[in-house]
């Protein structure tokens, strides 16, 4: 029964994932989107790079979509339990194929650990839904133990005082990438509070991985204590698909182990358990030879080593004149003061989530805002439909881009989610020339 239920939380898991990026593909790496997958691809081979995916052979949009239906359709079948090894394969071959051309959109931690679990949930689906074996069991649970316990480690080691004196999350709730109205409200705690929260969470992440690898009644507790820690970090911010992800992967720990299983464990199951566990220290370690990391699916985890302490937010305005400018606004990313911050997770808007990283780095490393800018200037419809609207009956002549520091309001301010302070331009102002190439304006 535990077997049939992590499947299904798997393949829901997965089918989330993957329906939440195939709206938005098009638009971000179609033919006419912000980081098109063909010119990408074309840079690869003129470069004599090759990485594993099945856009060598097309990466037009009928060839995007396509893969993208396998991966669902793929999905589908593990949920409903139709031959759900072979869905499994389908489902790894299509989205590590994805991941490899779709950068930078879909370059995040969950998507590789998608790939990952994928790849382990191949030899946890047992033949003829027999239980899996004691083997196949474990390495699920330590793909479980091991994401969760390099989140805590880079925290610990990566030098940031305020992990150190538990100060992190007084900063975290306003400088996530894209906070919900439950951060504001945890904004507003006591410090003492926050930093209790912030040492309970870190026990955590470094004692409950442990605690998956011992005994049946340890691990067991441990599961559970997995679980409950992506409950509430789900609870607290968008983070897309990761703390569903990373919870299902604690599932298959819940199962009580059974002679007859653990017999099933053949010496040649237990090197290869051992041959992952190694894998997945050499790659936290960075140890591990480009022809094996560039498959993704055996990972390095670890994510807020440093913890950002300000929220530089990127705003974009188009003009007609070059004197009234009118801002774009995002589905979900803070833009208008007075629009409450919302809850997206486990969905991913892709352009939003970048944008955030794209303040926190210059114009000139981040050429899709460039791409954005001038596919903002021409009206491209694939790309305008990534933006709930446009202020614009026609494309404006000028676009241009400004930062500005952004906080929660103080709760006294009844009509304010945030605050912010201009800090000045980001991109260059733009326009487009006679031939309808970009240039300053």
């Amino acid at each position: 029964m535990v077997r049939v239920w992590s499947l299904r939380l798997f393949g829901l898991t997965a089918l989330v994932a993957v329906g939440s990026f195939s709206t938005q593909l098009i638009g971000l790496h179609g033919e006419h989107g912000l980081m098109p997958a063909a010119e990408y691809v074309s840079a690869l081979k003129q470069g004599g790079h090759w990485v594993p995916t099945l856009f060598w052979f097309s990466a037009s949009n009928a060839m995007l979509q396509a893969v993208c239906g396998v991966a669902l359709a793929s999905c589908l079948a593990i949920i409903m339990g139709f031959r759900p090894r072979v869905a499994l394969v389908l489902l790894w071959v299509c989205w590590l194929s994805l991941v490899n051309v779709c950068t930078p959109f879909l370059n995040f931690q969950w998507d590789v650990l998608l790939v990952e679990a994928t790849f382990f949930f191949i030899f946890y689906a047992s033949k003829a839904g027999a239980p899996p074996n004691a083997a196949a069991r474990f390495v699920v649970g330590w793909l479980a133990a091991k994401v969760t316990f390099e989140s805590g480690l880079v925290k610990v080691l990566g030098g940031d005082p305020s992990w150190r004196d538990f100060t992190a999350l007084t900063y975290h709730w306003w400088t996530q990438p894209l906070p919900t109205w439950t951060s504001f409200v945890l904004n507003e705690l006591p410090t003492f509070m926050q930093k209790a929260m912030c040492a309970g969470s870190l026990a955590l992440e470094l004692m409950a991985p442990l605690m998956v690898l011992g005994p049946f009644k340890v691990r067991r507790v441990g599961a559970w204590l997995l679980i409950a820690l992506q409950v509430g970090l789900f609870a607290a911010g968008n983070y897309s698909y990761y703390n569903v992800l990373a919870g299902v992967l604690a599932v298959p720990l819940l199962a009580a182990p059974s002679p007859e299983n653990e017999a099933r464990a053949k010496p040649v199951h237990w090197v290869f358990a051992a041959v992952v566990v190694a894998a997945g220290v050499a790659a936290y370690l960075r140890l591990l030879p480009p022809e094996v990391t560039q498959f993704d699916t055996v990972n390095g985890y670890g994510a807020f080593a440093h913890m950002t302490k300000t929220r530089p937010e990127i705003i974009i305005e188009g003009s007609d004149d070059g004197s009234t400018w009118l801002a774009y606004d995002f589905h979900w990313k803070p833009g208008r003061l007075d629009v409450r911050p919302k809850w997206v997770a486990p969905m991913q808007p892709r352009l939003d989530w970048q944008m955030w990283f794209a303040a926190l780095s210059s114009c000139g490393q981040n050429p899709f805002l460039i791409n954005l800018q001038h596919h903002l200037l021409k009206g491209t419809p694939d790309v305008l439909a990534l933006l709930p609207a446009t202020p614009f009956a026609t494309p404006p002549k000028f676009v241009r881009t400004l930062t500005y520091e952004y906080r929660f309001a103080p709760l006294s301010s009844a009509q304010a989610w945030w605050s912010r302070t201009l800090t000045g331009p980001y991109c260059p102002a733009l326009t487009l020339s006679a031939d309808g190439r970009l240039m300053r304006y």
